[in-house]
């Protein structure tokens, strides 16, 4: 492998650790290299990867990322041991071969530029040479102290100061040693223990922590969720956290490696072996696998926030409907907003049907005013204070037909509602007003809606505060990206907070779509984003397939397909002697349409079979179709639950170790993993997805720690 050039290399190695054809992931590099997005790569380029779906190509942008970053480092550690005129032939090829950052930064130790350690000084003071001496543990006739004696100075007067500093430099010697390291990786990795122990006088006001005031566990069998815990007790200085193992194991291992003869050199490798033990190997080794749990937490805590928040994104859209929004409230009343089918403000007021008040009769009068004047084809009504009250008021009320009522999550509203971006669209309105607004139209379409919020606020994840910030960030806005993508946007309703997520757009690009829209009018085709500022052939390419026309001439523009292919349908329209809008609507045209006849140098067989479903549903929205749905009336607070209840939910958040289920109440319950199903899972959302409809069985209700327990079996 060393003889590839880098590409090559990088390719092989991809395709090794993923098990995926090295030519597709070749292809792959090479797009993402030329700035291709993986939305646009996974639909429009499936020839040139072998027909690898996104989430391979996400993995595969990853790993290429890890080996750009480990070349780079191999290339600086080259240069640092060259430069020292210690760079042999063999150590060259030994650092070309490693194939992750750990093995390298193993082989660069005993390279790396010292601080002034006490092995270094004992350097400076030229104890090295007795130092080697001892290593080899060679008989001696006059004895070691007389030997050591040879070595005193102005700086170590002392026999027993010289011995120290030789037995400096052999355990450095010992803890930069690779195979040492190696072979010490993996008892930890098999014993570890990882445990916290409260910090005296902490305790009352840790109480939060108490599992965790004397507790211990292996760590390889330590789930996530409580490494984050612990480590978040210790952040916050209530516990004191260490991996450890067996000392002893750890000395026996120093032993058989450098120990080789029983005298008196032998003794003081003994001795150094110990003192890299507890000294030098030991915290290093800690540091490393607390980092390590730590990563590897993290990384499992984003990938369970990622796949909730892709599920709430996805989860099914009301559509253009008029919209009465309430924000709940007592004291302050519920706010209200009236919104058109695009999510305009057409009216807001504000209604008093609770205590202190209680004006229950005028509040009702003003919403069936409301409704009837704005032809109110939905009721969206805020999950937060007040939100089952307000429910239960609402649906007291004889509107004259049947308004579809939704309670919708509104965690994150008044974090939009005080944004820069919610200022921009409602300048002349206030907080309360825009975070109805935000309710209402997170009900018509919540993709659109939540991509202007950050995603911490909208209440899916666990531990997000606590895991690396720039990871998560990464992760949840290519969730963001999937998701805007595989729906696809129509550019004439949309603000810049959702077009800037389209591939190949970006924000500023998003912003003269909005402001070329504004001046101009709506874009009647695709070819006229041509005419906007910054839109070059590569970002057309990139956007043009994801950005919809619903109301354009041409019936491909208001389609998922890319225009690069429209003259591949224009020829099966002629082929076929009928209009591109009779391929759409006749199944019985497009089954005539024999797809091996146009393939060509841009389109094999998996985009024009792409391009037939098309045909057949263009511009389909993935994302299911929104069903009604309603608490249980039997329960409006924690003292209404009994063990036994059968009651709806609706889940709102899933974790590692269970779904949190909303069953009307200001607390969230948990079905604990164990309490899915009958059958084995290792990931609760294997059984459940968020957002999605369930019935529960309460099982136990904790009022004191405000803990419900439910369960899904054998409803």
């Amino acid at each position: 492998m060393t003889n590839l050039n880098i590409p090559e290399r990088h390719a092989a190695e991809i395709s090794k650790k993923l098990s995926l054809p090295p030519g597709g992931i070749r292809r792959t590099i090479e797009l993402l290299k030329e700035g291709a997005t993986v939305p646009f790569i996974s639909r429009y380029r499936k020839e040139a990867t072998g027909n690898l779906d996104e989430e391979q190509i996400r993995r595969i942008r990853e790993c290429l990322d890890s080996l750009e970053a480990l070349e780079k480092r191999r290339k600086t550690v080259l240069e640092t041991i060259e430069s020292q005129g210690l760079l042999t032939e063999e150590m060259r090829e030994r650092i070309w071969k490693v194939v992750n950052l750990r093995e390298l930064e193993d082989l660069y130790l005993p390279y790396k530029p010292k601080r002034r350690t006490r092995a270094f000084l004992a350097r400076e003071q030229g104890l090295e040479p007795l130092a080697r001496l001892i290593l080899s543990q060679p008989s001696l006739p006059e004895g070691l102290e007389k030997k050591a004696a040879e070595f005193r100075n102005d700086f170590v007067p002392k026999v027993s100061d010289v011995l120290q500093g030789a037995r400096d430099i052999i355990a450095e010697g010992m803890s930069e040693d690779g195979e040492i390291r190696s072979g010490l990786r993996g008892l930890y990795s098999r014993e570890a223990l990882i445990t916290s122990r409260i910090i005296k006088k902490k305790e009352e006001e840790a109480l939060k922590y108490r599992d965790y005031f004397n507790w211990s566990e292996k760590l390889k069998k330590c789930p996530s969720h409580r490494i984050l815990a612990v480590l978040r007790g210790a952040g916050e200085g209530y516990l004191r956290v260490h991996i450890q193992v067996e000392e002893e194991k750890v000395l026996q291992i120093l032993r058989r490696r450098f120990v080789r003869e029983r005298n008196e050199c032998a003794e003081q490798v003994k001795e150094a072996a110990a003192d890299a033990c507890s000294r030098l190997l030991a915290p290093s080794l800690e540091t490393e696998f607390l980092n390590a749990a730590k990563e590897a937490a993290d990384e499992e805590a984003i990938k369970v926030f990622a796949g909730n928040l892709r599920q709430l994104l996805l989860a099914a859209p009301l559509g253009p409907k008029r919209i009465l929004a309430i924000d709940p409230g007592y004291r302050t009343g519920c706010k209200l907003v009236c919104l058109d089918e695009q999510g305009s403000l057409l009216h807001h007021d504000v209604i008093f049907p609770h205590e202190p008040q209680k004006r229950r009769d005028e509040a009702a009068g003003k919403l069936r005013a409301l409704a009837e004047e704005y032809g109110i084809e939905a009721l969206s009504i805020g999950n937060g204070t007040a939100g089952r009250e307000t429910e239960e008021f609402v649906r007291e009320i004889d509107f004259g037909s049947h308004i579809p009522t939704f309670m919708v999550n509104e965690d994150g509203a008044s974090v939009y509602s005080a944004s820069r971006e919610a200022r921009k669209e409602m300048p002349d309105q206030d907080v309360t007003v825009r975070g109805a607004v935000s309710i209402g139209r997170r009900l018509m379409d919540p993709l659109s809606e939540l991509v202007k919020i950050d995603p911490k606020s909208i209440g899916v994840g666990q531990y997000q505060h606590d895991v690396d910030q720039k990871k998560l960030r990464r992760s949840l806005d290519t969730v963001v990206e999937s998701c805007v993508n595989l729906v696809g946007v129509n550019v004439n309703t949309a603000g810049p907070a959702l077009l800037r997520y389209v591939s190949g757009m970006g924000t500023q690009l998003a912003e003269r779509m909005v402001r070329f829209r504004e001046e101009k009018g709506p874009f009647g085709s695709r070819k006229e984003f041509m005419q906007v500022s910054g839109m070059g052939p590569k970002a057309f390419e990139q956007s043009a397939g994801f950005l919809r026309i619903p109301e354009a001439e041409n019936p491909l523009d208001r389609s998922a397909v890319h225009p690069e292919s429209y003259g591949i349908v224009r020829q099966m329209a002629s082929d076929q002697q009928c209009r591109v809008e009779d391929l759409m609507t006749s199944g019985e045209r497009r089954s005539s349409i024999v797809l091996e006849k146009y393939i060509g140098d841009t389109a094999g067989l998996p985009t024009l079979r792409d391009i037939l479903k098309e045909l057949a549903k263009p511009g389909r929205d993935p994302r299911p179709q929104l069903e009604e749905f309603r608490f249980s009336d039997q329960v409006k607070t924690m003292d209404d639950l009994k063990p036994g209840m059968l009651l709806p939910g609706i889940v709102t958040n899933i974790t590692r170790f269970g779904a949190f289920v909303d069953i009307g109440i200001k607390q969230d319950g948990l079905v604990h993993i164990s309490e899915l199903t009958d059958r084995f899972v290792r990931d609760p959302a294997e059984v459940v997805k968020v957002q999605e409809k369930v019935r529960v069985r309460v099982l136990q209700v904790d009022r004191e720690r405000m803990r419900i327990g439910l369960s899904m079996k054998q409803i």
